[in-house]
């Protein structure tokens, strides 16, 4: 079931949402300050291709500069990216074929909102 909802995920949402965020993390890394925001925005691309079966978990070694920089992120681009998912998710979840999509959506929320210390690792 996670195969295909995959399938279904990447190809009408999944693909156009992995080259946003890959085209982010580009521009953030011209600039040697803003890498870790890029790094991060390739994190959310990978997520973004492929969420099913996978989920977001804390970072133990996360420290003091990723509280800094997860309040810069939202400042700068964390709180649109995060209304973005929850408008689309809400619009997903009004036909029954895209109920499995608005969730996907939903689940980005925490990513795109602080993507600094945490980790996408395979669901139980």
């Amino acid at each position: 079931m996670r195969l295909l909802l995959n399938v279904i995920w990447l190809v009408l949402a999944g693909f156009w949402l992995a080259v946003g965020y890959v085209v982010a993390g580009i521009i953030c890394c011209v600039l040697i300050i803003t890498i870790p925001f890029g790094i991060a925005s390739f994190r959310i691309a990978n997520y973004a291709l492929w969420p099913f079966g996978r989920t977001l978990v804390d970072r133990r070694d996360a420290g003091v500069a990723s509280l800094l920089g997860n309040v810069i992120w939202i400042v700068f681009a964390g709180w649109w990216l995060a209304l973005g998912h929850l408008v689309t998710g809400f619009l997903l979840c009004l036909t029954i074929i895209g109920i499995p999509l608005g969730l996907a959506n939903f689940k980005l929320i925490p990513v795109s909102l602080v993507p600094l210390g945490r980790e996408i690792v395979p669901a139980p």
